[in-house]
C-alpha cells in the first residue's frame, strides 16, 4: 500500500484553490437554491456553516491548549451577503493557517497527538468537499483534485473512522480494498465490529485473514465523494459484500 504524505504548504495550496472556487459557487447562485448533496440545505445554509466552521478552527487554533473550547453559535453579521461573510472568513482563516506552527498544541478530535498540525489537512478537506456541493447546486460540480481527494481518503480512514465519526452505528467484520484508478493508490481497512484497522500489507504481522471482502475502485475523487456520503457506492466499481460499504460512510 502506497501512501501521499503532504505537508502544511500543500494543505493550504489546495486551500488557496477550493476557497475562492466556493465562494464564486455562492455568489453565483440565488440565496435559496437547495444544496442536493445536503438534502435541506440552501446555498446560504452551505455558506454559514463553512464560514462557522472556519471561525470554530481559529478559536481552537488561538486557544493556546489541547482543550476542547466551548463553542457558540454565531449569527451572519448584519449587512453581508453570504459569500461575504465567507470571504471574510477564509481570509481569515487561511492568513492564521499560513503563520502556523504545526507542533503547537491544539485539540482535535482525532486519535492522534493534539496539535495544530491536524487542522490545516481539515479544513482542505472541508472546504473542498463542500465546494463541490456548492457547484453541484448550481449544475456543475467538479471533481476533486486527485491527489488531495487521495489525502482525503486517507483521512477518513485514519482519522474519522477511528474516531468513531461514523454515520451509522453497527458491527462489520472482514477487510475492504478501496482503489483510486488516477492516483496510483490503494488501501486496506480491516472492519472489527466497531473497531477499524487501517493496513499495510507489507507488514502485517497478526494471523487473521487479509483478503478483501469487498473492493471499490474509481477515480480518488469519487472515492472520497462516497466515503463523505455525496455519491453512491454503486457509482463507483464495487465486488463483494456490500453490506460492509455501510461501515465505512462518514459523512
Amino acid at each position: 500500500m502506497s501512501r501521499l504524505h503532504h505537508t502544511k504548504d500543500f494543505w493550504i495550496g489546495a486551500l488557496r484553490t477550493e476557497g475562492p472556487a466556493f465562494a464564486t459557487a455562492v455568489a453565483e447562485a440565488p440565496p435559496e437554491t437547495p444544496v442536493l448533496s445536503c438534502p435541506g440545505w440552501t446555498v446560504t445554509d452551505l455558506a454559514h456553516h463553512l464560514s462557522r466552521a472556519y471561525l470554530w478552527v481559529g478559536t481552537v487554533l488561538t486557544a493556546g491548549g489541547t482543550g476542547r473550547p466551548e463553542r457558540h453559535e454565531v449569527e451572519p453579521p448584519a449587512g453581508l451577503t453570504p459569500a461575504q461573510w465567507y470571504a471574510q472568513e477564509y481570509e481569515r482563516l487561511t492568513a492564521l493557517l499560513e503563520g502556523l506552527d504545526p507542533e503547537a498544541p491544539a485539540w482535535n478530535f482525532a486519535p492522534q497527538p493534539k496539535k495544530a498540525g491536524f487542522w490545516p489537512r481539515r479544513v482542505a478537506h472541508e472546504t473542498a468537499v463542500h465546494r463541490w456541493d456548492a457547484q453541484l447546486a448550481i449544475g456543475a460540480g467538479d471533481p476533486i483534485e486527485a491527489k488531495l481527494a487521495a489525502d482525503g481518503v486517507s483521512e477518513v480512514l485514519d482519522t474519522w473512522l477511528p474516531a468513531g465519526r461514523r454515520v451509522r452505528s453497527g458491527q462489520w467484520h472482514g477487510v475492504v480494498q478501496l482503489t483510486a484508478t488516477d492516483a496510483a493508490q490503494e488501501w486496506y481497512l480491516r472492519l472489527r465490529g466497531e473497531g477499524v484497522a487501517l493496513l499495510d500489507t507489507a507488514t502485517i504481522l497478526d494471523h487473521d485473514d487479509h483478503r478483501a471482502r469487498a473492493q471499490v475502485t474509481g477515480t480518488a475523487s469519487d472515492v472520497l465523494l462516497a466515503l463523505m456520503g455525496r455519491i453512491s457506492f454503486d457509482t463507483l466499481g464495487v465486488a463483494g459484500d456490500r453490506t460492509l460499504l455501510d461501515g465505512l460512510r462518514v459523512g
